[in-house]
């Protein structure tokens, strides 16, 4: 009875042992398939995890205020989406506005101030033709300010502007604060402070 029980204690044995992948005596090992799943790693070894520092940074949401696509008034294709978790002055003028004009010093000046990743300007022309928004912007001297020609209005609706001049702030989270100008430097100012948190 005992030879028994040790006879099928060491076939159950073999029978584990040859599961588990160890090669019997004498076979050969099976060849080394391309199509083949790799092999698993041993229960005891955890899974590698990347450093935080490796990690991508996340992108910011992008609120639907910045749902968009427009063209600048130098012809290049701009996209809302880019200005997606940064504080940004939106000024919305008319060529022919003199409000719009006499404020432009302040903005330009503003716009000089802070570097684009502080704080984005983007002025949004509209109500005339693109010939009579670029001879704005060259004669106030704005050129530094990305300008998105916006002859329908597509941007002003988005942002709920109806008149000009009026400037949309836009903390990183897309909340908005309005004002409607013409604003002084001083004014212009705050509001940027504010923007800030400062």
């Amino acid at each position: 009875m005992i030879t028994v029980r040790a006879a099928a204690v060491l076939i159950a044995g073999t029978l584990l042992v040859t599961a588990c992948g160890t090669m019997a005596p004498g076979e050969a090992a099976a060849p080394m398939r391309d199509d083949a799943p790799p092999a698993a790693a041993p229960a005891s070894t955890p899974p590698s995890t990347p450093a935080a520092s490796d990690a991508p940074a996340a992108t910011a949401a992008v609120p639907s205020a910045l749902d968009f696509s427009a063209t600048t008034l130098k012809g290049q294709r701009f996209d809302g989406a880019s200005l997606a978790g940064k504080p940004v002055v939106f000024w919305f003028w008319a060529p022919w506005c003199p409000k719009c004009r006499s404020e432009a010093p302040a903005v330009k000046a503003a716009a000089a101030t802070y570097d684009d990743d502080q704080v984005a300007f983007v002025g949004v022309a509209g109500l005339d033709t693109e010939a009579a928004m670029r001879e704005f912007v060259q004669r106030t001297g704005t050129g530094e300010v990305t300008h998105l020609a916006d002859a329908k209005g597509a941007v002003w609706t988005k942002l709920g502007v109806s008149e000009q001049s009026t400037f949309v702030f836009m903390k990183p989270d897309g909340s908005t604060t309005k004002a409607t100008g013409p604003l002084s430097q001083g004014d212009l100012d705050g509001h940027v402070q504010r923007l800030l948190g400062r």
